[in-house]
């Protein structure tokens, strides 16, 4: 469902109001919403379904979801186990396990799992900024050529070895995403700044910077670089760490905080620019304060997992159709669907061809292709 921009019936301004409240736009929103027929109507008739439904469920499936993925593979476990891991490494208690039982759940495969989740939720809420920013319900990351582009800038570092770490290698993640979403930018706006127009700007993008990707690799890196960059490129949370997990989670979780404070901004925002600074929303700061944290976030999570497509793009239609489009409760339900489905999809991509393990970017582009084939269908309707 799309949302309508306002016809004739311009918003009205309130004097005296401060301009850069969040909730205070939120107020104007609902107030033309009605007439719109968009926002607070389908947000009151969504509102049983997404505090009951997802809100409040949601949370306790993440849970069961990474207690559940945690026990499948080849090593018996059972969730019981897991649990007495975690205990015995906070110290609440002996696990009983033997070093490789316990080393198998802490080491490997906690860590990827909460990785999984983490990054399925930041790409899902990097989805709904940038749907609602740009007011094209084909926009994701990865369609915009935005994950392209922090491969890119990894890949720059790790091969041809400028700076190091995990600090070096998110700061190249982030360069490269931001110089890649400010060329999708200004291609669409030379060429007329349509949706459609957007969309080809983004591919156009992802192809270049795929192109220099695989020309760095190519020229510069050995063969056994080459083969590990190729593989992480297609997604993969093999590598996965505890401080991946602790870097990632705290860039997606304060990306969540500072969206859902701004909610209101981002519900202006559906209206078109012109609406969003009818409502006393400053547009330009706003907007690039937004698009710079989705470059952000993008860029630590492609640093530590690869480039994992189509997540931004589905999960966020499927929040909507559950909560409605009012991003105060659209943003943290997408999270939460975000990380559920990227849990299982990478605990599939390790187990349905085992020993080997498929590229967790390969499985999610198996289920996002279809649906973007969907989306894509609707928005010409």
């Amino acid at each position: 469902m799309r949302l309508r921009t306002p016809g004739s019936d311009q918003p009205k301004r309130h004097p005296g109001r401060p301009t850069w409240h969040g909730d205070d736009v939120s107020a104007d929103v609902r107030d033309i919403s009605t007439d719109a027929g968009d926002v607070s109507a389908d947000g009151r008739d969504a509102s049983a379904i997404g505090v009951t439904g997802v809100l409040l469920v949601a949370p306790l499936v993440v849970l069961a979801s990474v207690a559940g993925a945690i026990t499948v593979g080849p090593s018996d476990l059972s969730v019981t186990d897991v649990y007495r891991v975690v205990a015995d490494r906070v110290g609440l208690g002996s696990s009983g396990l033997t070093l490789l039982q316990q080393s198998i759940v802490w080491d490997l495969r906690l860590p990827r799992t909460l990785l999984a989740g983490i990054c399925g939720a930041g790409l899902a809420i990097c989805g709904v900024i940038l749907q609602s920013l740009l007011r094209n319900p084909l926009a994701d990351p990865f369609v915009l050529g935005i994950s392209s582009g922090a491969s890119t800038g990894a890949v720059s570092i790790v091969v041809l070895g400028v700076g190091s770490g995990a600090i070096g290698l998110s700061t190249g993640a982030f360069a490269g995403a931001l110089v890649s979403f400010a060329l999708v930018l200004l291609l669409a706006s030379l060429a007329g700044g349509t949706t459609d127009r957007l969309v080809l700007a983004g591919i156009a993008a992802t192809q270049l910077f795929s192109a220099l990707t695989s020309f760095i690799v190519f020229t510069a890196a050995d063969a056994e670089q080459t083969r590990g960059v190729l593989f992480w490129l297609l997604g993969s949370l093999s590598s996965a760490s505890w401080t991946d997990v602790l870097v990632c989670g705290v860039i997606v979780l304060g990306g969540l905080l500072c969206c859902v404070a701004g909610a209101g901004w981002l519900d202006a925002f559906a209206f078109g620019n012109d609406a969003a600074a009818s409502l006393g929303v400053d547009v330009g700061r706003i907007r690039a304060v937004l698009l710079v944290l989705t470059a952000l976030m993008t860029a630590v999570i492609v640093s530590t997992s690869g480039a994992i497509g189509f997540v931004g793009l589905v999960l966020p239609h499927l929040a909507r159709a559950l909560v409605g489009p009012g991003h105060r409760l659209l943003l943290p339900a997408t999270a939460l669907l975000g990380a559920i489905f990227l849990i299982w999809v990478d605990t599939a991509a390790r187990t349905v061809i085992d020993p080997e393990e498929l590229p967790v970017g390969v499985a999610t582009a198996l289920v996002g292709v279809p649906a973007f084939a969907l989306v894509l269908m609707r928005a010409r309707r």
